[in-house]
């Protein structure tokens, strides 16, 4: 089984040039309503307009806590590269880059266009700093 995580957003477009540009995915899909973005060929997240579809389990807009207690967690074998790309994104920055002892890796948190906290991780082990 490989997890897809699907979350809903207000401009489609918009996040998946964010998503692209801070953690260098890639388009699979494209267009307004849906996307699905690749990381090596792999779809690993997909975005969704939030009244696109009729898909009633998405969830409310109307209900503006997003993502609450949901943390999209990504690992990259290239951390000093992320970062590049969050600088230069201008992303907002939550917390980091730090080292998390617990899990002897780099991570650094963000919150995406809509609200949703992003985590960008190194492999469990690689405590460079």
């Amino acid at each position: 089984m490989i997890p897809q995580p699907l979350i809903a957003v207000r401009d489609v477009e918009v996040s998946s040039r964010w998503y692209q540009a801070v953690l260098g995915m890639h388009s699979g899909h494209g267009g307004r309503d849906y996307e699905q973005l690749l990381a090596d060929g792999r779809m690993v997240l997909q975005l969704h307009r939030w009244d696109a579809h009729d898909h009633i389990h998405v969830g409310d807009p109307a209900h503006r806590c997003h993502g609450n207690g949901t943390v999209l967690w990504f690992q990259t074998d290239n951390f000093t590269a992320a970062l590049l790309r969050i600088q230069v994104q201008d992303a907002q920055v939550l917390d980091g880059p730090k080292h998390n002892p617990n899990a002897n890796h780099r991570e650094i948190w963000l919150r995406d266009p809509d609200g949703y906290v992003v985590v960008i991780a190194s492999a469990y082990g690689d405590k460079s700093e």
